[in-house]
């Protein structure tokens, strides 16, 4: 199941940066004693009870603004409550409750999301200043005083976020259903893929990159068979985006490969493998999703003998950590071999989904050992004791040796391969943990 999305917003300059750095357990918002100094969303990976969640730290909401900044500041917080799982509502205790305060909790109202309300600066244990009582009128219900600073009241805050996290549901309730997420740069044709697959133009389409913002759900039924595709704004460099609302597009896509069971990672035929496209990849194989990568556009590349074969081998040396994802040659606008993807999606779903029993597995180790003589150290020999498959989406195996030290990755490559040649598991990566275990 995806993780949770928890949005900080208020107004200015009453402590949500600070509150994000704390939660997220380093500093990585940028705080200063100055109102606004947060324009962009940064969202970091936070922990709490056990359940990961997506933590996004906004710039502060001004509703009745004409500054042109702030509009956008506060589009930016509007997208982040539009996705959010819960909302951290948070107010500041020093400069009371404010007119502002009041706007932004009408719009909260409006959202229809679970809000906590956390009211930021009180600084002393114990019993709360007379003055605090005043953030009842709001109509918000209870209230926590916290200081993001000190790090006091955060247990009670988190454990009320976390009452508002959705149900940690078991992932066969909807197995039958292939998530699918439609990753890739800007303008290489995700939409124009899925319309393509749809038959109808559900998703809008234009050559302005950047056209989708949200990452967009369509269920589509292939030979008895539900899938959901996941179409996801484009995701372009850091330094590219400009525009303060595309920055939000990018958590959206990376929320999408983590819904995801099989990742269609899109390049464009015409520019090849870009450096962007191996960030995209990396996200991707790093989340263990099976994978395909569909090179579109190719009903525009001028052809000769064995242009296909030398695009395959530069796109697989690139993306050459993923050389276990199958690369079909597409077109999204003609139709050129869309079908096959539906294919290859079944195909990469069921070997990530393999598993091999143990005995197996250990035949084919203790051949591979045989042949290959693990590596050695100041006279220390490594010793592979036995394996077991402990996780399938992506197959995962727990090694037990004598000494992890001895463990060179060239030798845990060498398992990998061994684990492919006689398996397959092809289209997805495969997750070695090593352990010791003593004789």
């Amino acid at each position: 199941m995806s993780k949770p999305i928890v949005a900080i917003v208020g107004r200015p300059n009453v402590g949500k940066s600070t509150l994000f750095n704390y939660i997220a357990g380093r500093r990585i918002s940028i705080t200063e004693d100055t109102p606004g100094i947060t324009r962009d969303r940064i969202y970091a990976e936070a922990e709490w009870r056990g359940r990961k969640f997506t933590l996004i730290d906004t710039g502060g909401i001004e509703p009745y603004t004409g500054d042109y900044i702030k509009k956008m500041m506060l589009r930016q917080a509007e997208l982040a409550m539009e996705t959010a799982d819960v909302i951290i509502f948070l107010l500041d205790m020093k400069t009371g409750l404010t007119s502002a305060d009041s706007d932004v909790a009408a719009m909260l109202r409006k959202s229809e999301k679970p809000v906590v309300v956390a009211v930021n600066k009180v600084d002393n244990v114990g019993e709360l200043p007379p003055d605090a009582y005043e953030f009842y009128n709001l109509g918000m219900g209870e209230f926590y005083p916290i200081s993001s600073i000190h790090g006091l009241g955060m247990g009670d805050l988190l454990d009320a976020i976390f009452e508002y996290f959705p149900e940690d549901v078991n992932e066969e309730q909807d197995e039958d259903i292939i998530k699918v997420a439609v990753i890739g740069r800007p303008n290489v044709g995700k939409s124009s893929l899925i319309n393509c697959i749809l038959g109808e133009e559900r998703v809008i389409v234009s050559d302005i990159p950047g056209t989708t913002r949200d990452a967009i759900d369509t269920q589509v039924k292939r030979n008895g068979k539900l899938y959901n595709f996941i179409d996801t704004a484009g995701i372009r460099r850091k330094s590219k985006i400009e525009e303060s609302i595309e920055k939000y597009s990018v958590i959206r896509s990376w929320t999408a490969v983590d819904r995801a069971d099989v990742c269609i990672i899109m390049i464009d035929a015409n520019d090849g493998v870009t450096e962007q496209d191996t960030k995209i990849a990396g996200y991707a194989h790093e989340q263990g999703k099976a994978s395909i990568i569909a090179v579109n556009k190719w009903d525009a590349v001028e052809k000769e003998t064995g242009t296909l074969e030398k695009m395959r081998k530069e796109v697989l040396q690139k993306l050459d950590f993923m050389d276990y994802a199958p690369v079909v040659f597409i077109s999204a606008k003609t139709g050129q071999r869309v079908e096959r993807l539906f294919e290859l999606v079944d195909f990469v779903f069921d070997q990530a989904s393999f598993r091999v029993q143990t005995g197996m597995l250990n035949d084919v180790i203790n051949e591979a050992t045989a042949m290959v003589q693990p590596p050695s150290d100041k006279g220390k020999r490594l010793k592979i004791y036995y394996m077991t498959q402990t996780g399938v989406r992506p197959p995962k195996f727990v090694v037990f040796v004598n000494d992890m030290e001895l463990m060179h990755f060239s030798y845990e490559r060498y398992i990998i391969n061994t684990l492919r040649n006689n398996f397959g598991f092809e289209g997805t990566p495969i997750q070695l943990v090593i352990r010791e275990k003593q004789e």
